[in-house]
């Protein structure tokens, strides 16, 4: 396990990949792994978390 960076408005996020959740995935289509840096210095990317979101309460 990696140990956690905390990181400030400004900084440049670190690189990281995670299956797609988007377009094809789970409708039977493999699932792709997106790296952060594919996107690097081409498109602008949000990061949002949502904790617990989807979970009962």
């Amino acid at each position: 396990m990696r140990p956690v960076q905390a990181l400030k408005v400004g900084d440049e996020a670190p690189d990281f990949e995670m299956p797609s959740t988007g377009e094809t995935a789970g409708k039977g289509q493999e699932r792709k792994t997106i790296r952060l840096s594919d996107y690097r210095g081409k498109k602008n990317v949000v990061l949002a978390f949502f904790p617990a979101a989807f979970t009962p309460v």
